[in-house]
């Protein structure tokens, strides 16, 4: 998955970012997973920006939600 920028996150309506969410937890925690067996290793950086990811989509959420 690539990183997104806040520009493109914005262009997303709230139902796509859910879903966009959803998709990048269940990749986080399969990278965590291959983490805690010992198998990821050219992946070990995947995991900071995915994390940033997902909170510029829920800080996007929490901004529509406001309006």
């Amino acid at each position: 998955m690539t990183r997104l920028s806040m520009k493109t996150i914005r262009e997303l309506n709230e139902k796509d970012l859910k879903s966009k969410i959803q998709e990048t937890r269940s990749e986080l925690a399969k990278l965590r997973v291959d983490g805690s067996k010992g198998t990821l290793r050219k992946e070990s950086g995947k995991l900071k920006p995915l994390r940033h990811d997902i909170a510029r989509m829920m800080t996007r959420v929490n901004e529509l939600k406001k309006k």
